[in-house]
């Protein structure tokens, strides 16, 4: 029986999770494809009679960027009402619950199937990234109420899942001789289908002083064309690299176990499977080098695959039983504590298990090794600008681990000298701002979620230096210490002494007691709900989703009087939008 799953994911994790499911049903004797969404001919989903849908929301209730097209279509008015009703359906979402739209891209698909005509085999299967136990607090109980709904439906056996010998694997690894001629990997973009653009970095500077807390980098990036074109709000997706020291300590542990393939080994990687598709980044032969540094995320934390594979020809039984318990339902507790809380990468996880290291073949790295996933950053300047501009907050933490954990993207654009190419690809971002300039915007941009209303407020001013009139521009910016992390400090003394913007600014350190955006809002609450209530004025609000975008909200409430359901007006219309991250 044929079962179709498709994703919607901007990160990996719901292609991951997709994945697995299609493996499971392949040893439950199903067939059919898996793949995402944009890469499924979505008028065809007429003759589907079974569909599993695992989707990510992204940002404010956000479909992932591959989903768009295919949601733009089933959104059709054109499609007939029982258009579907010859197909059963799952849907499985991936949200935050810190978000105020979680997994509103899961529910939405789900609803507008159910108007199709279409059924559901199962009630949508909310993962929520706060659990503790991440997405997979929702989608192991999920999936095993899944194959037993459609058991009454296909008559398949459960008992074949865990007892299944079959091994599903993804690609066909075949090594070829070491001086086959290879492609260069650094310049590429393929985990996503915007137009790659080189750019000359300008300017990397660090805007925070030295003794702060957080290293947050200003990126001045030269444009690579005068036809390239951006909005306000637009973001830049970089793909970045592994370190040269995450690349030798992977070889290191290589070398070390005496393993049959070392830098320069040269491979070709092709599809198992007709319906799955091959990574651009698999298109060319490439060396192990190269997939160590361009390809293969180095610094992830592993994923229950990868451990599931790293177990398969190990031949020290306590290791290769621990590998596989973290793979199970019960040992869900164990897998948390080992690797989600301290964070631990994969490396560590191959230096852990050093008899499962030692008999790794090429086979098994490419299919456990997770790819390395595009960034995406606000541009924090107009088109009208002489460069593309970035505001990086560069990601360490400590965890009980020796080394402190580093983000990918960030640490490696910080190396980044003047003079560099990168490569990056504009698309557009989730903030739609009023056409009509005249109305005042309220902008709350606390640490770097400031960016994208510097591109705004450049984007008005030019308009307005061109004989346009615009509304008001009344800005919140929150950090620690004037002194410290006060950034785009420059450009709001250029723009208040004009009078051109009205800003307003939250030291939170720099008093006996601690000034947070929200406190400013209700501070100035008369003037503000005058240009809401009177003014049509829009919100936006951007940073991190912490606490902030609560504490926000519930703000203008109060300067509302209230009023909830005002509020809620203004959502549903766009005036009040929300643009925040983990």
């Amino acid at each position: 029986m044929r079962l179709l799953v498709l994703y919607g994911s901007q990160t990996g994790t719901a292609q991951d999770v997709a994945e697995q499911i299609w493996r499971e049903s392949h040893q439950l004797g199903f067939q059919g494809p898996v793949l995402p969404f944009d890469e499924y001919d979505m008028s065809k989903l007429i003759e589907e009679r079974l569909v599993v849908f695992v989707v990510a929301t992204t940002g404010d209730g956000v479909e992932p960027d591959n989903m768009k097209l295919a949601w733009r279509f089933l959104l059709k008015r054109s499609l007939p009402a029982q258009s579907l009703q010859g197909m059963q359906f799952a849907c499985l979402g991936l949200g935050d619950s810190s978000y105020p739209k979680f997994n509103y891209a899961a529910k939405k698909l789900s609803k507008r199937l159910l108007n199709l005509g279409a059924s559901s085999v199962c009630p949508v299967g909310l993962c929520d990234d706060q659990h503790d136990y991440g997405h997979l607090g929702a989608s192991l109980t999920w999936t095993k109420e899944l194959w037993t709904a459609l058991k009454g439906i296909s008559g398949l056996d459960e008992s074949k899942l865990s007892n299944s010998t079959q091994t599903i694997v993804k690609w066909s690894v075949k090594e070829l001789p070491r001086d086959s001629c290879i492609a260069a990997l650094d310049n590429l973009l393929w985990s996503q289908k915007h137009t790659a653009h080189s750019f000359k970095i300008l300017d990397n500077q660090r805007t925070t002083a030295m003794d702060h807390f957080q290293d947050v980098r200003f990126l001045r990036l030269q444009s690579p064309t005068e036809d390239l074109s951006w909005e306000p709000g637009d973001v830049l997706d970089v793909q970045p690299q592994n370190s040269d020291e995450a690349v030798k300590a992977f070889f290191d542990l290589v070398h070390e176990h005496s393993l049959h393939f070392d830098e320069s080994t040269v491979v070709e990687v092709s599809s198992a499977h007709q319906d799955m598709p091959l990574p651009i980044a698999y298109s060319n032969p490439l060396s192990l080098h190269q997939a160590a540094k361009f390809v293969w995320d180095l610094s992830a934390k592993p994923r229950q695959r990868f451990l599931e594979v790293l177990a398969q020809n190990c031949s020290d039984e306590m290791e290769k039983e621990k590998l596989l318990e973290f793979c199970s339902a019960e040992g869900i507790d164990d897998l948390v504590a080992y690797v989600n809380r301290p964070r631990r990468n994969l490396l560590e996880v191959l230096e852990d298990f050093r008899h499962a290291t030692s008999s790794l073949t090429l086979q098994q790295l490419f299919e456990m090794m997770p790819l390395i996933q595009p960034r995406s950053f606000s541009i924090a300047s107009d088109v009208s600008a002489l460069s593309l501009d970035l505001l990086v907050a560069v990601v360490e933490y400590k965890t009980i681990m020796h080394t402190p954990r580093i983000g990918l993207c960030s640490n490696w654009l910080r190396t980044l000298k003047s003079g560099t190419e990168l490569s990056g690809a504009v698309k557009s971002g989730t903030m739609a701002w009023p056409k009509d300039l005249s109305i005042p915007l309220i902008m709350v941009g606390p640490g770097t979620g400031i960016a994208p209303f510097r591109s705004i407020i450049q984007s008005r001013l030019y308009a307005q230096s061109k004989g346009s009139t615009i509304g008001p521009l009344v800005v919140f910016f929150g950090c620690r210490n004037k002194a410290a992390d006060f950034h785009f400090g420059n450009d709001f003394s250029t723009w208040t002494d004009a009078k051109q913007v009205e800003a307003h600014f939250a030291f939170s350190r720099d008093q006996d007691h601690k000034v947070y955006v929200q406190h400013l809002i209700k501070k100035n609450g008369a003037h503000l709900a005058k240009l809401i209530k009177y003014l049509n004025a829009y919100i936006y609000v951007a940073g991190n989703s912490n606490n902030m975008p609560k504490s926000v909200k519930e703000a203008f409430i109060e300067i509302l009087d209230g009023d909830v359901d005002y509020v809620d007006l203004m959502i549903k219309q766009r005036r009040y939008q929300e643009e925040t991250w983990a």
